[in-house]
């Protein structure tokens, strides 16, 4: 038994950051299966007022799925999404534009149901990670509209396919509005939140500004909170005679490749991915690998 905890913790350690929140979302789902509940108390509802009493839930809604087809292609977006975002940008980022797409997408979700009851109906709950995912997607597909993605036998840009997948939400608001009962008007509104954000956050970074960073300091601070302070027994130190200065030649070549990372993404935020040189392009590609 002890074998198979460390096969699965050093398989969970080898996973990225979005990767292992994919892994989250299918336990959660096999938890809600295997047991037959329905985590109400971690679901996002309509009404303000209900939600004041478990705030949390702006956050935990997005690791909710009871349908295996919409934890199915949630988890593949996500997936595929992850892989071009983090040969970009870092992992801190991801998860900033990730939970801040949530909580866009809830709140919009709230504000519609609250502003409008006659026109969205009476009480409804939210759950799902699709405003998250979308604001993954949007945020690439503004940050690098012009990138091209192979679609069957022909190339799609980017902005092409954000663009088609906005327009099919809004369709999907007005659609559930007229036919309530076969709609998925709270989905789609809060899709739509979660694309306003990647959006936005975006033509910011663009601009040089990272939205974000107040975000993750905060979460970095409730972080912090959990961390118990574990001081550990002292260690006898080796002098190693293949380092210099404490470094090896592998310690200075990856230094040295995360530096030329740095530069390139700095090209990026500056000028866009389409300014890079085939090869910057084809060395951001092997290092995001």
């Amino acid at each position: 038994m002890s074998s198979l905890n460390q096969d699965i913790k050093k398989k969970l350690s080898n996973l990225n950051v979005l990767e292992k929140i994919i892994a989250v979302n299918a336990v959660v789902f096999l938890l809600a299966l295997i047991l037959r509940f329905d985590f109400v108390w971690f679901e996002l509802p309509s009404d303000f007022l209900k939600f004041i009493v478990k705030p949390w839930a702006i956050i935990t809604y997005a690791f909710l799925h009871y349908d295996f087809l919409h934890l199915l292609f949630n988890m593949l977006w996500l997936y595929f999404l992850g892989r071009m975002f983090l040969n970009l940008f870092s992992y801190k980022m991801a998860l900033n534009i990730y939970f801040l797409g949530a909580i866009s997408g809830g709140l919009l979700f709230m504000l519609c149901y609250t502003l409008f009851p006659s026109v969205f109906g009476g009480d409804s709950r939210l759950l799902g990670a699709s405003a998250a995912v979308r604001a993954l997607l949007i945020f690439l597909c503004a940050y690098m509209p012009n990138q091209e993605m192979r679609f069957f036998t022909f190339n799609l840009k980017l902005w092409y396919i954000g663009a088609a997948i906005v327009i099919l939400d809004v369709i999907g608001v007005f659609s559930g509005i007229s036919n309530p009962e076969t709609g998925n008007t709270g989905g789609n509104l809060a899709h739509l939140g979660g694309a306003f954000l990647g959006y936005f956050y975006a033509k910011q970074l663009i601009k040089g500004q990272d939205i974000g960073k107040d975000f993750e300091r905060l979460m970095d601070s409730i972080t912090n909170l959990f961390k118990a302070s574990r001081k550990g027994p002292l260690k006898t130190v080796h002098k190693n005679k293949s380092k210099v200065g404490g470094y090896s030649k592998g310690d200075f070549e990856a230094f040295n490749n995360q530096k030329k990372i740095d530069v390139i993404l700095d090209k990026i935020g500056k000028s866009g991915y389409d300014s890079l040189t085939s090869e910057e392009k084809e060395f951001l590609f092997k290092a995001g690998k």
